[in-house]
């Protein structure tokens, strides 16, 4: 069932004058981004934000890339089911993103962008068909459980465990989209960004997949999406050979320096910059040294 009400973009469609496209997933509709030719860049975004995310890549590469960027589910303009009608699992991002691939027929020399929750959906398709993947591109995520039994932030686990107050807070009241603008970015937005990232979220049935996001977070073994967390993490090592940018806001409240350093030893030939003064939203605190340093990254390890 599609649900909430639709997303205006007239207040940031000159920072996102893209050509919406979808693909029909069991009645539903996903909406991505398809824009230029070339090798193609696939960009994976995490919670609470949506392809709007990766507007400037996207100006930047398509002139000589393919970009494809994908709205998760419950997302920026893809549709708003219910959670009868999708389940909201890590698992099925992966078998959306896999779907929409194969739909656009991308099946070899793909460059692989990832930030928060993509880190562990476009990893997970990764570490299947390595045989597609030529090229990795890592901002603040992980894909792997928490290094050193890492604990998850206070602020994450109330709203993860604590439903009587997280529903009317996530759903209600929007504070985790609204709340990611002053928590994951270290530079105040304009206001048109403001409102690109947080206009999908408008109604309370459209901010569900923002707590369910949150909910499905793996914890203990027992947890629906512990397991391809692991499995993921597991098989890692196979990519370790492929070029790899790793890109990281250094004042990350989730994602800190420890998801950094598990990177890094798991990726040693990794090209890594961390960004003083930058958050979560690393894209958005330090979007030119960023678009310079991906745009440089593809010129010197052409597939």
């Amino acid at each position: 069932m599609k649900t909430g009400k639709s997303v205006d973009t007239k207040r940031f469609r000159n920072l996102y004058p893209f050509e919406p496209h979808f693909l029909e997933r069991n009645g539903l509709r996903y909406h991505y981004l398809d824009e230029g030719v070339g090798d193609p860049v696939v960009m994976v975004h995490g919670n609470p934000t949506w392809s709007f995310y990766y507007r400037a890549l996207v100006k930047a590469l398509s002139p000589h890339f393919r970009t494809v960027v994908p709205d998760h589910m419950g997302c920026g303009l893809s549709d708003k089911p219910d959670s009868v009608s999708y389940p909201y699992r890590a698992a099925n991002r992966v078998e959306d993103l896999q779907a929409l691939l194969d739909h656009l027929q991308l099946r070899e020399k793909l460059t692989l962008v990832v930030h928060d929750w993509g880190g562990l959906i476009g990893l997970a398709l990764a570490v299947e068909h390595p045989e597609r993947f030529g090229r990795l591109v890592i901002l603040n995520t992980a894909a792997f459980l928490p290094p050193h039994g890492k604990r998850l932030p206070l602020r994450l686990k109330i709203i993860r465990n604590l439903k009587p107050l997280a529903v009317p807070a996530v759903l209600g009241l929007n504070l985790f989209s609204r709340g990611a603008l002053w928590m994951a970015a270290r530079k105040n937005l304009a206001p048109a960004v403001r409102a690109g990232l947080t206009a999908p979220y408008n109604s309370w049935r459209n901010r569900l997949a923002t707590l369910k996001f949150v909910q499905d977070i793996p914890i203990k073994d027992s947890d629906p999406s512990y397991a391809l967390v692991k499995d993921v993490g597991d098989r890692l090592a196979t990519l370790a050979h492929l070029p790899t940018l790793i890109c990281w806001g250094a004042e990350d409240f989730v994602f800190d320096r420890d998801y950094l350093n598990e990177w890094v030893r798991r990726f040693p030939r990794a090209e890594t910059h961390c960004f003083a003064g930058a958050g979560h939203y690393v894209l958005e605190d330090v979007p030119d040294k960023i678009v310079a340093l991906v745009t440089n990254f593809l010129e010197r390890h052409r597939l």
